[in-house]
């Protein structure tokens, strides 16, 4: 842990996030499209008594205005999610620290967008490194990468906690869209923050091998089950109703893994070749994604003795 004093950062980007962003909506149902968001990037800003946020300035059809990096507490915080590997994000939140401790580095999970910029943060403040572990399974390919790189000093389990004076972090793991990715609850405002398994503007890739529908939805029945009164995603503003929110997460879930039986057929087919079907009307800059998606459908019917694939090819079985 070190105290940030006299630093000397880049000039931070001050252009306002707003509605007009780059990426499109992964579905019709307005609840799980909300984009009523904005923020300063490179400023640090309360968003409650507990929660400052500054939102990095890498905005895209994946990653909505950008990746926001939260700081619990006073005094002595952690960070959760440094965010991308952009030394003026990692400087405009040391400037925003100033005078203040880092006692926790917090990684949600190990995409690019979320861990890399951790190596920078700990190197300026000493504080260690807290996730479930290093990435799982190599080979997604549905959005922004893989952080290989990253390897936590402390590794954390489902019912964890971390603590620092006056807040208190618990850990739920939530296996899904990254095998490694872990929720954080702040007991303190009965609040979550939810990283990338939901989002408020978007629902989430599941790409595998590394991501599993299965386990997603598991993950989702299991943050179904709990208390909490607000979602603080990585992406995008909160989720004031979660529950609801969930629920209509595992409804729109569901209805795309009818879909993609609804497509499948005696005569078997590549994933890519199915996306159009299921995905109508779709953006073509997530066409990557959305077979990714539909690969981790696959895969769960095929589990569930539904489907069965034949050299990268997949067919219903009846």
């Amino acid at each position: 842990m070190h105290r940030l004093s006299g630093l000397k950062p880049g000039p931070a980007k001050r252009e306002r996030a707003s509605l007009s962003t780059t990426s499109a909506p992964s579905t019709s149902n307005p609840l799980l499209n909300d984009r009523n968001f904005t923020a300063d990037y490179g400023r640090l800003e309360p968003v409650s008594p507990l929660i400052r946020r500054i939102v990095a300035h890498n905005p895209g059809p994946f990653t909505f205005f950008g990746t926001g990096t939260y700081v619990i507490g006073h005094g002595k915080v952690a960070v959760i999610d440094p965010g991308p590997d952009l030394p003026e994000h990692v400087s405009a939140l040391l400037a925003g620290l100033a005078g203040e401790a880092v006692s926790h580095i917090l990684i949600t999970h190990t995409h690019l967008d979320h861990s890399p910029a951790a190596a920078a943060l700990q190197a300026a403040t000493g504080a260690p490194t807290y996730g479930f572990g290093p990435h799982g399974r190599y080979g997604e390919t549905g959005e922004s990468g893989a952080d290989l790189a990253f390897a936590p000093d402390h590794r954390l389990g489902d019912g964890d906690g971390v603590e620092g004076p006056g807040w208190r972090l618990e850990v739920v793991h939530t296996p899904g869209h990254a095998s490694n990715h872990l929720c954080f609850a702040l007991p303190q405002e009965r609040a979550l923050f939810s990283g990338d398994h939901v989002m408020g503007w978007s629902t989430t890739v599941v790409a595998p091998p590394d991501g599993d529908m299965a386990a997603y939805m598991r993950s989702l029945e299991k943050l179904q089950r709990r208390g909490d009164e607000v979602f603080w995603p990585t992406h995008g503003g909160p989720i004031r109703d979660p529950q609801r929110h969930v629920a209509a997460l595992r409804e729109h879930r569901l209805a795309r893994r009818r879909a993609v039986l609804a497509a499948l057929t005696a005569r078997p087919a590549a994933p890519a070749a199915l996306v159009g079907q299921v995905y109508p009307g779709l953006d073509p800059r997530l066409t990557g994604a959305a077979a990714q998606s539909l690969l981790a459908h696959l895969i769960e019917l095929g589990e569930a003795g539904l489907a069965r694939e034949v050299n990268g090819a997949w067919y219903r079985r009846e």
